[in-house]
């Protein structure tokens, strides 16, 4: 089959499009083009999304099926909820929310996806997703301990239709940390999904199914048009998943 070669301004090809089970590369949807503001959202807004390795031109994906994560199916294992309740309660630890956006992403991008042994967050991928972060459509959720950013997470969202991308962990369990807080933060704001694009062992192991790409689709349509999440955390959503603390009494 023949890719697709775009120039810089090219609209993307529509999710349908995308190579097939029996097609060299599944889920492949184009190359070339550019990796511009206006163009990462229309992307976004379609269900496609950028992955390529430095030595490669800019690749463009929408697989079937996809990677998902429902809030409302996060797996809080006994561990992780050990972990999270020390976290919650030391005074040192603390979430933060855009706090250090270009520190996360350029640590993601030293940490290589599950099963790869390099990175795909290649300099302009960094570069790009800087000023989505700046246009205000990508975020990172970030653990800190007595002042340092052990680890962290960062996704791209319109309206609320939420996108992870990558985590990284300079600490045991900092980037789970990461995530859970995103959960809470989604479930907070009635975020139905989170895309996870790929499936990893990983990622299925804290509840993330797969989706046929038609409703994953659908729902990026619907999410996209809502209005945004407010970007902040605070230590009360941690009541998304673990029970409240008592009060204190006198």
């Amino acid at each position: 089959m023949n890719l697709p070669w775009l120039a810089p301004g090219d609209p993307l090809p529509t999710p349908v499009e995308a190579w097939g089970a029996h097609d060299p590369v599944p889920g492949l949807l184009a190359a070339g083009g550019a990796l511009d503001v206006p163009t990462l959202l229309d992307a976004y807004r379609h269900a496609i999304f950028p992955w390529f390795s430095d030595d490669q031109p800019i690749l463009w994906w929408s697989p079937d099926p996809r990677m998902t994560l429902a809030p409302a199916s996060f797996r809080l294992h006994r561990s992780l909820r050990k972990v999270l309740q020390t976290f919650r309660n030391d005074a040192r630890c603390e979430i933060r929310v855009d706090h250090s956006f270009d520190t996360v992403i350029r640590a993601c991008s030293a940490a290589p996806r599950e099963g790869q042994s390099g990175t795909w967050i290649v300099p302009a991928m960094v570069e790009a997703y800087g000023a989505l972060h700046r246009a205000g459509h990508a975020h990172s959720v970030e653990t800190w301990v007595d002042g340092e950013l052990v680890g962290g997470l960062y996704c791209v969202a319109i309206g609320r239709a939420v996108f992870g991308e990558s985590m990284f962990a300079r600490r045991t369990d900092a980037s789970k940390i990461a995530l859970a807080a995103l959960v809470c933060l989604c479930r907070r704001h009635g975020v139905q999904l989170i895309d996870c694009q790929q499936n990893t062992a990983h990622l299925a192991s804290l509840g993330a199914s797969e989706m046929p790409r038609e409703r994953f689709v659908e729902h990026v349509a619907r999410a996209r048009e809502a209005p945004g999440l407010s970007w902040h955390f605070e230590p009360v959503y941690w009541t998304e998943l673990l029970p409240a603390r008592p009060s204190s009494t006198t």
